[in-house]
């Protein structure tokens, strides 16, 4: 990064600080002076001090990312001053969750539909599905894994090709697909 002091204006830090920004100033590299905002909430946040001492014990490969990691803290604290950035993490690990067991919904959908197509309607026989292919549905949102708990997406292979893979010459709209006659389902 150029540092902001050669184009005869002061980095943001050395602006907010009211200082003349030197050529060697450690902040001009990563608080450019279009940027005076980041720096603000960084210096309200940990103190300049704070900033430089951790700045000068980096090296200098890794500066860059310790500000950026820095300035993403700060506006997350600005914003939430009681969880920060911990509090982003959270909602996105609760949606996560959410969106995981939604997935398991649908996948047991699938098989409880791709199954009773095939003529396997005992209720027994649907809870022994996954147990059979060694995979296993529940309402914890644990997904469709295999016996050693890894993600497994091809453990079933369905007895018929879906719509989206099906490379025959039947189109739904001409009346092909699912429920055409041919034994194979009929209207879901």
């Amino acid at each position: 990064m150029a540092s902001s002091s050669s184009y005869n204006s002061p980095c943001a830090a050395c602006k907010f600080l009211r200082r003349k920004c030197m050529p060697g100033c450690i902040f001009a590299p990563y608080f450019p002076p279009e940027e005076p905002q980041k720096f603000a909430n960084v210096h309200k946040i940990f103190g300049a001090s704070n900033v430089t001492k951790l700045l000068n014990e980096l090296l200098p490969h890794q500066r860059e990312d310790a500000v950026n990691s820095l300035a993403y803290e700060a506006e997350a604290r600005v914003r939430d001053p009681v969880y920060g950035c911990v509090g982003a993490i959270s909602f996105l690990q609760r949606q996560v969750q959410r969106l995981q067991k939604e997935l398991d919904a649908a996948n047991a959908d699938l098989l409880r539909y791709s199954f009773t197509d095939i003529g396997l309607t005992n209720a027994t026989s649907l809870q022994q599905i996954p147990q059979r292919f060694g995979a296993r549905f529940d309402n914890e949102g644990s997904g469709f894994y295999n016996n050693n708990r890894q993600y497994s997406p091809n453990i079933y292979s369905y007895p018929y090709s879906l719509p989206w893979t099906d490379t025959s010459s039947k189109d739904i709209s001409d009346g092909g697909g699912l429920g055409d006659g041919d034994g194979r389902g009929g209207n879901l």
